[in-house]
């Protein structure tokens, strides 16, 4: 049996043409595999450089890979790589050959009666002959009788260390080229849906401060009309669990309390209260609804607790608070992402995948659990000991496995922080924030499975939960991180039939503070312009009755208008 040294000198030999018994000297300055990695798993790089680089003769991928469907090398035809493989599968790939070899692609010894070595991949066999094809892309012939021993190796014929004549800069950039390996109609899809530019507005939209008070409010989460006193708006904070009654009398701005629910919420550095809903029949019942985070000894978990306010509807009743829903959690991220009551009448809940990042368990795949999934749950109904009812019409209401979570109406989402029904035709639009490269707004249906942890954006993120018979739906668009790092769902404005944005999807980046407008049709982008730059960090918009769109600075607690006059989409 030979020796796992002796077979990668001997693949380098054919490779690379070097002396059997000398060794790559080792670059004075190259970055660790590790290095590698994290650089090509987090930028995007730049697939054209990337293609010179596969060309190169240093790099040998050329050498061993064709790119055509043709399969006339010793190594696998990279056609299509980019749908078959995640970015982080390709990384692995270059930086440990050997750890997950293509099926028909390992590496076979065959030692003569001679004594001869003869290393490559199967190319054929037959009775008498077994072809191997080598690193040089050289058949080889052995007659069988001619065989002493054949042995198939752990070691793939790819050497490993090849990453080490590449910069962390163009190693990513290599990367990035064998993503874009894609089916035609599927590479056409992605580059539309993934825009390189966005085309910032020549008359960009203004914002107006609506509400501003000293002192600011605190870490500001939610905003929006009060159902039945003209003028008036709710806006909750997540810290302090306050969700005050705003109004304007005589030019002068107030805040009075509308109730303090901190004894129900569990508060720490990203938890807290983090949404709230008001029941469509507000007027008759005063009921509304806030998604907030709890600690149960150790556990850590999320509800949705339901309040009625007064009779003047100003502030809470002081009745006793009843949990409709409540769940628990496992790690510190991706918790909240919202809750709406949809035109329906149901009350829609939007969970992150719950973590840890790049949620490795699977969760967003899981339909017996809630994280990574919207759910809609009957509120005005009871079933046994819950605070609610599944509604006729869910999706999963009659699935065969008893442990999957009728609640559910859509999954496969990361973090979809804020959503909204389109009062026009229902759509309900989605902003799901990512993990290392992309941002997302999608449109989501009963009983889709958005992709998430599988898909990132249109790319493949992890097949390690990928099912060759389930069904991937893609966002409208995918925001590369030069544009944008934390998405903040937002609105299709409505209010002005005239306008030119009447129709368009408006949402922002909370970290880059710009703001977006979009139009699609048939769930594929249409066009997507940066419409406009907000003075802070959005974390929410709100709507009015009348359409008109607000959001929250969520660092300089300031309530903004958005003002869409003089301003054209275009």
């Amino acid at each position: 049996m030979m020796r796992r040294r002796s077979l990668l000198a001997m693949t380098m030999v054919l490779l690379m043409g070097w002396p059997a018994r000398c060794e790559k000297p080792a670059a004075p300055a190259t970055p660790p595999a590790e290095e590698y990695r994290k650089q090509a798993t987090r930028n995007e790089g730049n697939p054209g450089r990337g293609k010179a680089i596969f060309q190169e003769k240093r790099a040998t991928c050329a050498q061993c890979h064709t790119v055509d469907g043709s399969a006339g090398r010793v190594g696998p035809d990279l056609y299509a790589a980019g749908d078959k493989f995640s970015r982080a599968d390709l990384v692995r790939s270059v930086l440990e050959p050997s750890a997950s070899i293509m099926t028909g692609y390992a590496t076979t010894l065959v030692v003569t009666r001679k004594g001869e070595q003869v290393l490559g991949v199967v190319k054929s066999t037959t009775d008498t002959e077994l072809v191997l094809v080598n690193a040089a892309n050289l058949l080889q012939r052995i007659a069988k009788a001619d065989i002493a021993r054949q042995e198939t190796s752990p070691d793939s014929l790819m050497p490993p260390g090849l990453h080490a004549v590449f910069t962390l800069e163009e190693f990513t950039d290599l990367i990035a080229y064998l993503e874009t390996l894609k089916q035609p109609e599927l590479a056409v899809a992605n580059e539309k849906g993934t825009p390189r530019e966005i085309v910032a507005l020549q008359k960009p939209v203004t914002v107006v401060p609506v509400f501003s008070f000293e002192p600011p409010f605190h870490k500001p989460v939610w905003f929006g009309e009060h159902p039945t006193i003209e003028g008036a708006f709710i806006l909750a904070e997540k810290s302090t669990a306050i969700l005050w009654l705003l109004e304007k009398k005589d030019g002068k701005e107030t805040r009075t309390l509308f109730v303090n629910v901190l004894n129900e919420v569990y508060v720490a550095a990203d938890e807290g209260l983090l949404g709230v809903a008001i029941h469509p029949d507000f007027a008759r019942n005063g009921k509304y609804y806030y998604m907030h985070e709890i600690m149960d000894g150790k556990q850590r978990g999320m509800a949705i607790t339901e309040r009625v306010a007064r009779d003047d509807r100003r502030a809470d009743s002081g009745k006793p608070a009843r949990t409709v829903l409540r769940f628990n959690i496992d790690t510190l991220f991706h918790h909240g992402g919202g809750i709406e009551f949809g035109p329906d009448g149901y009350l829609y809940i939007g969970m992150g995948d719950g973590g840890p990042q790049e949620d490795p368990d699977g969760h967003a795949q899981d339909l017996t659990r809630l994280e990574g999934a919207i759910s809609r749950i009957d509120v005005d109904s009871r079933e046994g000991k819950r605070g609610y009812a599944v509604p006729p019409g869910n999706p999963f209401l009659d699935h065969k496995d008893p442990k999957v979570r009728r609640e559910i109406f859509a999954y496969g989402l990361r973090q979809p922080w804020r959503f909204s029904f389109d009062p026009a035709n229902g759509d309900l639009w989605v902003g799901d924030v990512g993990q290392n490269r992309f941002e997302e707004v999608t449109i989501v249906r009963a009983g889709e499975n958005h992709g998430w942890n599988v898909f990132e954006g249109f790319e493949l993120h992890s097949t390690r939960y990928r099912k060759d018979d389930a069904r991937y739906i893609p966002p409208i668009v995918s925001f590369r991180r030069k544009h944008g790092v934390s998405i903040t769902g937002g609105y299709v404005y409505r209010a002005d039939p005239a306008s030119s944005f009447h129709g368009v999807y408006i949402c922002a980046d909370y970290e880059s503070k710009k703001l977006w407008g979009i139009t699609q049709r048939d769930r594929k982008l249409e066009e997507i312009r940066e419409i406009g730059q907000a003075p802070d960090r959005i974390v929410s918009f709100g709507r009015d009755r009348k359409g008109a769109l607000y959001f929250i600075g969520y660092n300089q607690g300031v309530v903004y208008r958005l003002n869409f006059e003089g301003a054209v989409f275009e």
